[in-house]
Parts: structure tokens; C-alpha cells; sequence
């Protein structure tokens, strides 16, 4: 082997730097962070040729004075940490002080500033490991960072870059991201001499979504509950997509934790869990989060571009985003409902509060669907089955249209997760019911057991492959249970979600009534009105919708009155 040696400072400088400083977006990066820290409340960006040219970043924060400007493009120099105790309790963007440096080691950095104390700026210019001696020169108050001759000596990295115009999305893209956290400051970014947008300092951040998320799908966005996690140390802010405007992936679930943009994956677990029978199979939701937690509670040092961090308590605070996610989801489809069945007047349908549905929902299973005791008065007239699958209604103002399968299907789902809540009695079967599997059914089954059990439904083995249904929920036996489509999705459904949910929804979508099925008006108006009953009426537990409305105004454009 070669014998050991020490390597040069630029050779460290490039290695170091490499980890950090990826592609222009990556400079913007360290740079903007570095405005916000400053206390600037305008931050201009400007690039040419999507940054692979220039990047300039100017802003009117405190500055650098005259004695630190030379420190500033040294490795590992900061004004954010004195000490290693400080360390556990990180409150800015910024604190290794490797930002500029890394920047100065691909690329010639020139840095303008000024404090509000002194009467001129200074100037200085980093490349590599040399720095030019600092010069007096005019600026106003706050920081110029001007980078130029980006990866030059690295020609290698030039290479993976991609065409300007790709570069330029990626920084649009990331800042006014970014720019959500900080309402209160503005943001401009400029191209090749032309301004590209600008956001104007607000008080409201909802004027800063269309930027992100565009205008349509900004208006669909729902506020958070701010009472839904008084538990949590700390603050749980943002704004989620409505059920149904959901997309086919995650890259739009955006998160902050104490101000800093991070990776979406941190908490792709409770947006799933907080969208659990909201939600498609497959769709994923969108939005921004905020996460505003004590700064010894989060260790953003754990990766070279601060795009990942840990929390201490990680399991209570995923927990409080889920709770949070749901408490708002409820809330929301609870409103939506009462909208869609109000009535001349102002007249409402029932009004639900999520921590009383389990004392009210029943068993749905009673054959003929008959009506409970305490139900509340009908708010909607039921006109009239279509196509066997579909309930049409109404308040006399507009039309509803119920689809029967996951309108039941929901009502059956909250019926059984109140049974596993309460651990109410099941109900024996006079004769069971012997069944024969395969043996992939058989795996399924032995593996959701258990789950079957706290639901009501239990299930003894009773030979090989061989098993026995002994009792079920209170009604169960009054209507035919599709066991082999059950154990079908069990065995191929992803698992998108708890292993809770996702037997008990297959379970309540085997055990109600289908589509084709003949209802009378009786049983129709029954199940209307038990959607009442339901914290969340809107959608079936695999996150379909249950009802359509048409508006007065939806039908008078059909008739071209508007």
C-alpha cells in the first residue's frame, strides 16, 4: 500500500465542498439561508444562464462587519456557535460555517457588506483557499454575495449539470418553496435581466401557495386545526389538500422544522396515517407543514446540505401531525356534509361532533337495514335508486346523489371500529360456517386473525387450510359475507396503510350492500340517514367519495340559464 499522507488544503476544500455545493441550486441555497439568518426582509436572487454563469444574492440584513468579512470564507468560522454545547440547541439555518467556504473552493466568491454602524462597506474575494486582501468600497446596509466561474476547476461536476433552463426551475422552484416559511420577507428572483416574480412581503402565507402548489389547487388547500395537538411541545402550523384533489406521489408534501425546508420522507408516515380512508389507494395527498418545536428537541446536524434532521422525540411528534391531519380532515368532511345537505332556510342536516360518533353509531348488519331508535329527524328526501347503485336525494334546493356500496361500506367501517373500541359482544353463529382455502388465503387469514377478533369477527383453524367461523358482530349473519374477495385484498392490497385499517375496511366492504343490488325506498332513506351518524360521511375507509352534490347553480349551467 501507498503510504499515508496528508492532503493539501484546496484538495480538502474540493471534498468537503462536494458534499455541499451540488449544482447552483445548492449555492442559492447556502446563500439565501445565510440573508435569512441576517434578518433581511428582501432577499433578491439574481442568475444567469440558470446560475451556471452568475448568481447573485442580495439582501438587507445586519451585514458583515469590517474585522469579521475575512473569517466569513474561512472553513468552519461562524457567528451562530461558540461552544459544543451549543450544538444541542441550533436555532438558525446556518451554524457550521462551512457554507462559503465550500462555495469558495468551486467557484470565486466576492463578498459586498455593510453594518448599519459604519459609514462604508467592504469588499473581499475567496477562491480556492486564497483570499484577496479586503478592500473599502460603497453599499448600502445588508450583504451582496456574487458568485461566478462555478466549478471551473472542477470541470468534471460542470459536466452532470443540466441545461440552464433546468438549472433556473430548480432554483424557482426551491425559493419560492422556501419562501413559504417567511411570509414576512420579500422575495425576488431575476434571469438573464428579466424579473421572473416577486413576493411581496405578506401578513397571510395562503398568498404565497398558488406560487407553489398553483392557483386551483392552492384554493383547495385546508388550514390545519390549531387546537388539534395541544399536547405536543411545540406547534404543529400548515395547510393540507382536500380528499379528492390528492396526486399520484409525494414530491408535493412539503415540511419545515423550525423554519428549515427538509426532505418529505420525515413524516410520509402520518401524512399516510392522517389520510387513512380519506384517501385512495395509491393517491397521495399534498401540502405544507410547519413544524415549530424547542431547538433542543432537533439535531439538524446529520447531513452535509441540512436538507435532513432528527428529532428527539420522534414518535410523539409524528403521532401529533397524524392526529392533527385527522382531527382537520374530520372537521372538514363534517362541513362538506352539512353544505351538502342544508336546506331552504338555513335549515341543516344533523351536526357531528367526532367524540360523540362512537356512542351513536349501531350495528349496521341487521338485514333489512331498519331504522334506528336514534337517528336523527331526515333532513333529505330520498327520490329514487339508479342504476341499482346509486341513491338520488334531495332537500328540495338541489340533487344528491349517494353512491349505496361506500356510503354503506362507511357506515359499516366506524360500526366495527367502534366494536374493536369497546370491545362490545360478538354474536354466535347458530350453525358456523366451515370454509376450505388455498394457501395463500390461508396465510392471509391466519396472519389478520387476531384483527378479525377485536372487529367482532371471530375465526378458529379447524383442519389443515380449514377454518371456522364461530361469531361475528351483532347482525352480521343477516347478510352474506364475500369471504374470498376479503382475503383477495388482503393479499393484494399495498400496504399503504395500518394493518388495522386496512382489514377492517375490507371487512366492512365485504359484509354491506354492492352495486346492482335492489334496495327498497326504506332501506335507502335508512342508510341516508345512518351517513348522518359518521365522523367522516364523505368518503368510504378505501377514501372514494360516498355522495355527489348538484348545486342550483351546477343545474342551471347544464340548462344554459347561466
Amino acid at each position: 500500500m501507498p503510504s499515508i499522507v496528508l492532503l493539501d488544503p484546496v484538495t480538502v476544500g474540493q471534498i468537503a465542498a462536494g458534499e455541499i455545493i451540488e449544482r447552483p441550486q445548492s449555492v442559492v441555497k447556502e446563500l439565501v439561508e445565510n440573508a435569512v439568518d441576517a434578518g433581511a426582509t428582501r432577499v433578491t436572487v439574481v442568475l444567469e444562464r440558470g446560475g451556471t454563469e452568475s448568481i447573485e444574492v442580495i439582501d438587507d440584513g445586519a451585514g458583515i462587519a469590517r474585522e469579521d468579512i475575512v473569517l466569513s470564507v474561512r472553513r468552519h468560522a461562524t457567528s451562530k456557535l461558540r461552544v459544543v454545547q451549543d450544538l444541542e440547541s441550533i436555532g438558525t439555518l446556518g451554524f457550521r460555517g462551512e457554507g462559503l467556504a465550500s462555495i469558495a473552493a468551486v467557484a470565486r466568491l466576492e463578498v459586498l457588506s455593510r453594518t448599519a454602524g459604519a459609514e462604508i462597506g467592504c469588499r473581499i474575494v475567496a477562491h480556492a483557499e486564497l483570499a484577496e486582501p479586503v478592500e473599502p468600497a460603497a453599499a448600502p446596509v445588508g450583504t451582496r454575495m456574487l458568485v461566478t466561474e462555478l466549478f471551473a476547476n472542477v470541470p468534471v461536476r460542470r459536466e452532470y449539470l443540466k441545461s440552464p433552463s433546468a438549472e433556473f426551475t430548480r432554483i424557482s422552484s426551491w425559493l419560492s418553496t422556501f419562501a413559504l416559511a417567511y411570509p414576512h420577507v420579500t422575495f425576488v428572483l431575476r434571469h438573464d435581466g428579466k424579473e421572473v416574480w416577486t413576493m411581496p412581503s405578506t401578513g397571510d402565507v395562503r398568498e404565497r401557495l398558488a406560487m407553489v402548489f398553483g392557483r386551483d389547487a392552492a384554493a383547495s388547500l385546508i388550514e390545519l386545526d390549531p387546537e388539534a395537538t395541544p399536547t405536543l411541545d411545540g406547534r404543529v402550523r400548515g395547510f393540507i389538500s382536500a380528499p379528492g384533489t390528492d396526486r399520484g406521489d409525494r414530491r408535493m408534501q412539503l415540511l419545515f422544522v423550525n423554519g428549515r425546508l427538509l426532505r418529505s420522507t420525515l413524516l410520509a408516515g402520518a401524512w399516510t396515517a392522517g389520510y387513512a380512508t380519506f384517501a385512495m389507494i395509491g393517491r397521495h395527498p399534498y401540502g405544507v407543514l410547519m413544524l415549530d418545536l424547542p431547538p433542543e428537541h432537533v439535531d439538524p446536524n446529520v447531513h452535509p446540505t441540512k436538507s435532513d434532521v432528527r428529532l428527539r422525540f420522534s414518535t410523539q411528534v409524528s403521532d401529533a401531525v397524524r392526529r392533527a391531519i385527522a382531527t382537520t380532515l374530520r372537521v372538514h368532511a363534517t362541513a362538506r356534509f352539512r353544505d351538502a345537505t342544508t336546506h331552504p332556510g338555513g335549515v341543516t342536516g344533523l351536526s357531528l361532533a367526532p367524540h360523540a360518533i362512537d356512542a351513536q353509531v349501531q350495528s349496521l348488519f341487521d338485514g333489512a337495514l331498519g331504522a334506528p331508535e336514534d337517528v336523527p329527524a331526515r333532513r333529505l328526501r330520498v327520490l329514487a335508486q339508479l342504476h341499482r347503485t346509486f341513491i338520488v336525494a334531495s332537500d328540495g334546493e338541489g340533487l344528491l346523489l349517494v353512491d349505496q356500496h361506500a356510503a354503506h361500506e362507511r357506515i359499516a367501517y366506524e360500526s366495527i371500529v367502534a366494536h374493536a373500541h369497546t370491545r362490545a359482544p360478538s354474536e354466535p353463529l347458530l350453525v358456523p360456517l366451515v370454509v376450505e382455502l388455498d394457501a395463500a388465503q390461508s396465510t392471509a387469514l391466519e396472519r389478520a386473525r387476531d384483527l378479525l377478533a377485536e372487529g367482532g369477527l371471530e375465526i378458529e383453524p379447524f383442519g389443515e387450510r380449514t377454518f371456522r367461523i364461530s361469531s361475528t358482530p351483532a347482525g352480521y349473519a343477516a347478510r352474506p359475507f364475500d369471504l374470498a374477495g376479503f382475503l383477495e385484498d388482503l393479499t393484494e392490497e399495498p400496504k399503504a396503510r395500518d394493518v388495522r385499517e386496512r382489514i377492517w375496511a375490507s371487512l366492512a366492504c365485504h359484509s354491506v350492500t354492492v352495486a346492482g343490488e335492489r334496495l327498497e325506498t326504506d332501506e335507502m332513506t335508512t342508510l341516508v340517514d345512518r351517513l348522518q351518524l359518521c365522523a367522516n360521511p364523505m368518503h368510504c375507509p378505501h377514501g372514494r367519495p360516498t355522495m355527489v352534490r348538484l348545486a342550483p347553480d351546477d343545474l342551471a349551467r347544464m340548462f344554459k340559464r347561466i
